[in-house]
This record gives C-alpha cells, structure tokens and sequence, in this order.
C-alpha cells in the first residue's frame, strides 16, 4: 500500500481508510468529553487530530500527485470527508466544554508543562475561531462558511491556472507559433515571461491576465466569506484573524514591515527600473516605455550581460547525486544526520522514479523517512513543495511515531546514461525543500498537532530559507560541485558570480513581492473593499510597485497564493528577514560550526510549533528583532560584495 499503509493498494482503500479514521475519531471524542481535566484531554485531543491527520494529510498529497486518476479523485473525496469532520468536530459543544473544564482549572493548568499548555490553548483557538461560543443558528452558520469557503478556494485554484484562448487571427501571423493552436483558436498558459520578443510577452501578458467575470465573482465571493466568518466569531477582519499566533501577531505590524521595507527599496527600485529602461531602448529603440511584462525579462538580460552566468555552464557540475551528497556532507557535519537509500516494498511509492530516503541521527538512530518524488511526469503539478504525510508524535505506548514526508520538484529526466544535471536555481530548490524536510526531521514535537513544519506560516519558511544562504556559500558548494565527466571542481569565481548576478534588479524584484503582500493585506483587510478588487490591483501596483497597471487586466484572479496563504503573503518577506539574520550571525563566519548547528535544532527546529515562534528567534539570535531589524537584514542582502566586484573588474 502507498507509504506503507495496508488499505491503499487500491483507490477503494481512501473510503475503508476514512471509515476507519472517523469511527477512530467517534471513539476519542467520547473518551475526551468522559475523561477528567488533566494532561491526558490534551494527549486525546492530539490523538484526534493524528487519526484526521494521518488520512488527510496523505490524501492531500495523493490528490494532486498520483499519476493514477481514480487514486486522485478516491483521496480528493476523502479530503473533502475529513475536512468535513473537522469542522463539525471544531463547532462540536460537548467536546470544547471538556477542554474548557481543562484550562479553566488553574491548579491542573499550573502543574503542565509549557509544551502541553501551548497545545491545549492551540486546540481552544480551533474552536473559537469556528464560532464555538455563538449560539446554535450562528454556529452553524460559520460551519456552511467554513465549507463554503473550502469550496470557493479550490474553484478559485482551479481557475488561476486555466489557459485563456483567444482568436489567432487577433494576433500578428509572426508571433503565433509562439501559443498553442487548437483550431482557430491560440491557447494562452502562460506569461511566457523570458521570451525576447515583446510583442510575444506583452500579448501573453494581455490575454492571460485578461479579466474573467467568472473568477473574479468566485474571488469576490470567497474575500468577502472570509471576511463574515472573520467578523461573526469576533475578529475585526479575516486578516486579524489569520495573524494571531504569528512573528507578526497583527495586520498593524504587518502594515509597518511592508511600509518600511518599501520605503527603503524606493531608490534602489528606481534605480533598477532605469537599468531594465536602459536595457529595453537599446535592444527595442522604437518602444522603450517600461511595462509589467518586461521586467522579469529584462532583470534577465542584464543578469546575463554583465555575469554570464548561463546554466549551461554550472549544470555540469551539479549533478543530481552530487547535490545530494553535498547535503548529507553539510547535514552530517552541522547536525550529526546522515540520509540513506531504503529499498522500497510493492505498491509503497507511486512511481518508479520515487526514491525513499532514511534520515538518521549518529547517536539518536533513526528519525523519520523523506520519499523524494524529483523528476517530470505527465499531469504532475510544476511547482516543487514538500508535503506531511505522517507527523511525528509520542505514542501511548511511549514509542515515537516517526514523520514522513514527501519532496517533490520537477526535475528534467536525464539522458540515457547521464546523470541529472541541475541548474543553479534547481539546485537552490531542493536546499529550500530540503530545509522544510529536515525541519520535519527534528521538530520532535510530543505533540502531532505541532511537529516539524505545523508551526506560524511567516516562522515556516525561515529553515527553508536558510538553507538557500548555505546553497549561495562557495564553501559549501566547493564541497560538492564536480564536473560529472572530469571531476574538477566548480570555480570559485563561477560561485561568485552567480551569488551577485541575483543581486541584480533584486531591489525592484523585492518591491514586487512587497506589493503583492500589500494587496493580499488590503483585499483581507476592512470589509466592505472600498472599490473593486482590480481598481484596488490598479491603484495599489501604482502606488506600490511602480509599474503602470494594463487596461482590461487582472492579475489578481491568478493570484493562487491568496488560497493557502490568505492575509499571510508577507510571510516570505519576514522568513527571509529572520533567515537572513541567522545566516549573518550564526552561520556567514564558518557554515559548519557543529555548536551553532546544534543551537539551531535546539533552538528553532525542535519545537515544531509548540513554542511561539518570536521566542524561538530571540533564542537563535539571543535578541528580540525589531520591525526596523528585519527591514535592514533584506536591504543590506542587496549590496554587493566588495571582494567580488574587485575580481571581477
């Protein structure tokens, strides 16, 4: 059965599966309400959510990555059945007053240890903001928004990624190779961002941003939702809402962040959008009007011009075994793990490509399983993320249910009888995701509720990131990148230009994500929106990003992010901030310091998200960061090395 689980030979197994999870789940709830206030309601509470969990989270994944339909529609349902559940059981009164009857008895309360008490005020918070304390009529009312809702995002989901069609005969016969034809018709999927030719990127741009009364009705329909069940169980807005328990803690401070961080992007953005103007007279004299769609392309050009930096060059040395050994060279030195290949059982994997890597500790054995799922496939989703199938926890029997997780990217398959080669940005990538991997290794967590990577979104990504400062440190790379034909090392100076090639254009870069993060915080801020969302697209990208905004279009309607990270898109801004702070004092000076290695697990991966996430950064960094703090750790990332520009000249 897939990841070793017995029922999922076969698609019919995800119904036996849920079944089994949801009598399971029946049987807990009586225990929990039958059960006297103490540390045990928190450890049924947590067995609970294990039993949902360990179906949901598997058929999360399942859904959109099996390349069998019937698997991914049987695990597609049994989303739907658990999610169901989970909000029955978060509106469910008699299970809530058992967990009241814990944390209103101080005397208990007193005597559990930091970790349990988080968890149990974590459950408590699940059931607030699902209306537990309304009555009947309005608790129901936030259960059909709950569902509403997760039926609105995945229409929603759908609808960012459907390619729009236009006529051919609209478009000039020259360019229209470029699209797929289906009959008289051109299917458009894409920005097609790195093409050189303008007029192919500007009417990409057009027709695939262009407006759909459809998608924007469900985009409408889904902020405002939010926004009503926001308000119904007590919040100002959904953005207030989503924030409690993050680095940030509040829309206000959010707001601040942003503010400051564009404040001190302003000249070096302009800056940058005087470079790409440069750039675009030269190459097109006749149209030299910066737009939206050059940007990405033409921060391209000059990243090429002036470093050279073709990933024809680096790919060699980046082979796909050799990038691997580098991460169990670094992982070994800085934390004491090694990976190892396991053989896989009949039906565990999904594919045949699919390797299943053991992660083990040199005194501590072993600490859970990562499947890599790394290469191409059809109907496989194009973008690389990593996945919980199984969070770890400790068992009633006092052994420790090890976590399992999934990476997946999009590899090319390689030639026959070449290895992968990966380019710089692929290499990059799986570090990220290799960092939320191990995050789920060693957030060791009692609780399954909050192991590995179930901790605050804007804390989630700061491992990930990090790991990307040590995949852009030539000492770490030296230790891996050989030629796969002659075995000679990467160059330093190869390492260093292309550190400082992604220097180029990154403050307008930076500027952009800053302003989706504002349109993600305005669009889930006050409700009723004061015009609709695309004059709010409109007037935001112009005041914020700089760039003029194109008549007729609508970004936000691709805007997939506004799903999953919903009020939280700043998020990858403030990772990279703390991220960038952590690099620079724990790790810049010698990127195998075993002792910093070992205050970073401690400190910042084992709790999961069983400790607020600022206290863990006060921890790593030995100080609590300001708004300010954070804004200077993006900015000076954006200077230049000294050292390198002086080889380079």
């Amino acid at each position: 059965g897939l990841f070793g689980v017995p029922e999922l030979s076969c698609p019919e197994g995800f119904q036996e599966a849920q079944d089994k999870a949801l009598q399971e789940s029946e049987q807990l709830v009586q225990k929990a309400c039958s059960t006297p206030p103490g540390p045990e309601t928190v450890m049924i509470f947590d067995q609970l959510s294990d039993s949902l969990c360990r179906v949901a989270d598997l058929a999360d994944f399942v859904k959109v990555a099996h390349p069998d339909f019937a698997f991914r529609e049987a695990a597609e349902e049994a989303c739907r059945t658990i999610g169901t559940m989970v909000e029955k059981l978060n509106t469910d009164v008699e299970l809530c007053q058992s967990l009241r009857r814990l944390l209103a008895d101080e005397t208990v309360m007193s005597s559990l240890d930091p970790e349990t008490r988080r968890v149990a005020e974590l459950f408590m918070f699940d059931f607030e903001i699902s209306g537990i304390h309304l009555d009947e009529e309005k608790r129901k009312k936030a259960v059909d928004l709950n569902v509403r809702i997760l039926d609105l995002c995945n229409e929603f989901l759908i609808g960012t990624h459907i390619p729009n069609k236009i006529d051919k005969h609209v478009l000039p016969e020259h360019i229209r190779y470029n699209f797929t034809a289906e009959g008289n018709y051109l299917r458009v999927a894409g920005l097609h961002a790195d093409c050189p030719d303008d007029l192919v990127r500007e009417a990409a741009y057009k027709i695939f941003l262009h407006s759909n009364a459809q998608q924007l009705a469900r985009l409408e329909e889904l902020l405002a939702s939010r926004n009503s069940l926001a308000q119904l169980v007590g919040y100002d807005t959904f953005a207030h809402r989503a924030l409690q328990g993050t680095m940030a803690k509040n829309p206000e401070t959010v707001r601040q962040f942003l503010e400051k961080l564009s404040e001190q992007l302003s000249k070096r953005t302009q800056k940058d959008f005087e470079m790409m103007t440069k750039m675009k007279m030269k190459l097109n004299p006749h149209n030299s009007m910066l737009m939206p769609w050059d940007h990405p392309y033409y921060s391209g050009v000059l990243r090429a011009e002036r470093y050279n930096i073709d990933p024809g060059l680096y790919c060699p040395f980046f082979s796909l075994g050799a990038c691997m050994e580098g991460l169990n060279t670094l992982f070994s030195q800085l934390l004491g793990i090694s990976l190892y290949a396991e053989q896989t059982k009949r039906g565990e994997i999904w594919s045949e490509d699919v390797r299943k890597l053991a992660v083990v500790h040199e005194t501590e054995g072993l600490l859970g399983y990562i499947y890599c799922d790394f290469f191409q496939r059809p109907d496989k989703p194009h973008q690389d993320c990593h996945f919980t199938v199984r969070g770890g926890r400790l068992k009633e029997n006092g052994e420790y249910q090890l976590p399992v997780v999934v990476l997946m990217l999009s590899l090319p398959n390689s030639a026959r009888g070449a290895p992968t080669l990966l380019s710089p940005g692929m290499m990059e990538n799986l570090f990220h995701e290799m960092g939320h991997a191990m995050h789920s290794m060693l957030g060791r967590t009692r609780y399954q509720h909050v192991t590995g990577t179930r901790c605050a979104t804007d804390f989630a990504e700061v491992p990930s990131i990090l790991m990307e400062y040590f995949a852009n440190d030539y000492r770490v790379v030296n230790q891996f990148a050989r030629h796969y034909k002659t075995g000679q090392p990467l160059p330093k100076n190869m390492v260093s230009r292309l550190c400082e090639s992604k220097k180029v254009c990154a403050a307008a870069d930076m500027q952009l994500q800053v302003f989706y993060a504002v349109l993600d915080q305005i669009y889930h801020g006050k409700h009723p929106l004061k015009k609709s969302t695309t004059e709010i697209l409109k007037e935001t990208q112009e005041k914020v990003y700089g760039l003029p905004y194109v008549h007729n279009t609508a970004w936000q309607l691709r805007f997939s992010h506004l799903v999953g990270y919903g009020a939280k898109y700043y998020s990858y801004l403030m990772s990279r901030a703390v991220a960038s702070m952590v690099w620079k004092q724990c790790f810049a000076q010698n990127p195998f310091d075993r002792a910093m290695g070992e205050r970073y697990r401690r400190e910042m991966l084992a709790h999961g998200g069983a400790k607020e996430p600022m206290l863990m950064v006060q921890g790593m960094l030995q100080k609590s960061p300001s708004v300010e703090d954070f804004v200077d750790a993006l900015v000076s990332d954006l200077d230049h090395d000294f050292e390198t520009f002086i080889m380079d000249s």
